[in-house]
C-alpha cells in the first residue's frame, strides 16, 4: 500500500528492462541458432507440403469413386469432382477397400435382379397370405365390373 508515488507516473523507471529482456530474433526466444531455426522451419514447410499432397490425394480418391458411383447409377456427372481429379493428376485410383464395397454391392443387386433371385422372393413369401390377396383382388375386380355392366 505505501510505496513510491512517483513509480506510477512513468517517468522512465522501470520500462527499459522489460524491453530488453525480450529478445527480437525467433531463434532466440526459441532457444536455437539461427540456423537451427532455420532447418526447423524448411522442415515444418516440408511436413505441411506432405500432409497438403496425401490430403489432396485422399480427396481425388474419394471424387473418383463418387463418378464411378454416378456412371453406375446413371446420376448427372459433377463438375466439382473431375477437377479435383484433374488437379491430383490422372493417375488416381479408388482404394480396394471401397472397390470391394461397391463390387459386393454390385453383385447383390444382381442377384436381386435376376430370375432366380426374384423365385427366391417367392419362396420367402407366405403362401396363405399371397393366396388371399390374390382371392381379393379378384373379388374385388368382380364386384367391379358387376357395377359397371348390367349383364353379369
Amino acid at each position: 500500500m505505501v510505496g513510491n508515488p512517483l513509480k506510477g507516473m512513468g517517468f522512465g523507471g522501470g520500462e527499459e528492462k522489460a524491453e530488453e529482456e525480450t529478445p527480437k530474433d525467433p531463434a532466440a526466444a526459441a532457444g536455437m541458432t539461427r540456423e537451427e531455426y532455420e532447418e526447423y522451419q524448411k522442415q515444418l514447410v516440408e511436413e505441411k507440403m506432405e500432409r497438403d499432397a496425401d490430403f489432396l490425394h485422399k480427396k481425388a480418391e474419394r471424387a473418383t469413386l463418387r463418378v464411378c458411383l454416378r456412371e453406375k447409377y446413371r446420376l448427372p456427372k459433377s463438375e466439382q469432382d473431375e477437377n479435383m481429379i484433374q488437379m491430383a493428376g490422372d493417375d488416381v485410383d479408388v482404394p480396394e477397400e471401397l472397390l470391394k464395397m461397391v463390387d459386393e454391392d454390385a453383385t447383390e443387386e444382381e442377384e436381386k435382379d435376376s430370375i432366380l433371385g426374384q423365385m427366391q422372393n417367392l419362396q420367402n413369401m407366405d403362401m396363405d397370405q399371397l393366396k388371399e390377396k390374390a382371392s381379393a383382388t379378384l373379388t374385388e375386380m368382380k364386384s367391379k365390373a358387376e357395377e359397371k355392366c348390367s349383364v353379369m
